[in-house]
């Protein structure tokens, strides 16, 4: 006995050593498979971003960015962030800066404060807000996510988007020919436990702050449902619903939804790995609802762009995203007709957003 265990022992010391152990986040292998590249560093057509956000745009230099913007062949930017976080002379320091040096090439949205809603008055005084940019150059208004989980009242409680008092805002909205950017709450792991069935472990363990307790902001379910609600009550006014809506993982949830709100569109920021990890359903997807999809990205850092372009024009297979923390799967080409291609980049943001010039943009 005491032989055999010797042998044994000899013959496990000779064996690979397997146990090298490793955070989750360490992992990370080239892939060594092979296979055609298309780096795509200008889209194929001219292009509107319809969710952007330019802080700084007061002082900016535009004609820096707007050569940024050229070498994308990016035609118009849409800034999403007109008020800035709601001050007037923001506002109006983006509006002279676009006007005197960049008028054909920025749509400025405005936006809403929440603050003081308890107020007598307040209703009247937002409309008379959104009323007065609008005359000033304003073509749309974005709530921001933060009017939708975060904002209380004066009592403590959180502000519903659905709430009473803000939907004559979206009424003006509609008499007024402006659509509404809305960005309803986050990807819904983000509610879910930080555990290893969380697909969005990784993005939580590295951002923590990006964990939700539904005691707090409500649960995903409610806060979407909330922002439904207001598609469904103020069917004159056009939404373009934020990050397809947090549904790019449900297609099919996404296109019973569009089917029943036609005043419902919807952009593709920063959810472009959604559609490129289903290339086949999510093809389909954007064919059928070719007339209610735009582009957007959100996040300006040109290079990403590539990405966006490489996903909806290539036939590429088993490319990664450029955030491995927001998507650690592989990504295949969408290869999507010109007619479709033109419709996402341009076409549908020229039919919802008044006052972009279509001289820019081809037939």
């Amino acid at each position: 006995m005491k032989k055999l265990l010797l042998i044994a022992g000899s013959l496990l010391l000779s064996l690979p050593m397997f146990s090298q152990r490793m955070d989750f986040e360490d992992y990370d292998p080239p892939s060594t498979l092979k296979t055609p590249e298309t780096i795509i560093k200008k889209a194929k057509f001219p292009f509107i971003d319809v969710h952007n956000h330019q802080w700084r745009m007061p002082e900016q230099n535009l004609a820096a960015l707007t050569a940024e913007m050229d070498a994308l062949n990016m035609a118009v930017m849409v800034n999403l962030s007109g008020r800035g976080r709601g001050d007037d002379a923001h506002f109006n320091g983006v509006m002279k800066n676009v006007k005197e040096n960049a008028p054909k090439r920025f749509i400025i949205f405005t936006n809403i404060s929440l603050n003081g809603i308890d107020e007598e008055g307040w209703t009247q005084k937002t409309v008379a807000q959104l009323e007065s940019d609008v005359n000033s150059g304003a073509n749309g208004l974005k709530i921001y996510k933060s009017q939708t989980m975060d904002n209380k009242d004066s009592k403590g409680n959180r502000i519903k988007i659905n709430d009473s008092r803000i939907a004559p805002v979206f009424e003006k909205c509609g008499e007024l020919g402006i659509p509404v950017l809305i960005h309803s709450a986050d990807p819904k792991p983000f509610w879910d436990a930080h555990d290893n069935q969380n697909e969005r472990w990784l993005e939580l363990k590295l951002r923590s702050r990006r964990k939700r307790d539904a005691k707090v902001t409500g649960s995903w379910e409610t806060i979407i449902a909330e922002q439904h609600d207001i598609f469904r009550k103020h069917k004159n006014t056009t939404f373009i619903n934020a990050h397809l809506g947090w549904l790019g993982n449900d297609l099919t949830t996404l296109g019973k939804l569009m089917d029943e709100m036609p005043n419902m569109y919807t952009e593709i920021g920063a959810v472009i790995a959604e559609l490129g990890r289903q290339p086949r359903n999510a093809k389909k997807f954007l064919t059928k609802y070719q007339d209610r999809v735009m582009f957007g990205k959100d996040y300006w850092k040109p290079e990403e762009y590539y990405t966006y372009f490489r996903v909806l024009e290539s036939n590429d297979e088993y490319f990664p995203y450029y955030k491995r923390y927001h998507a650690f799967w592989k990504m295949y080409g969408l290869n999507l007709t010109d007619t479709v291609l033109k419709k996402i980049y341009y076409k549908n943001a020229l039919r919802v957003i008044p006052n972009i010039d279509k001289s820019l943009f081809p037939n």
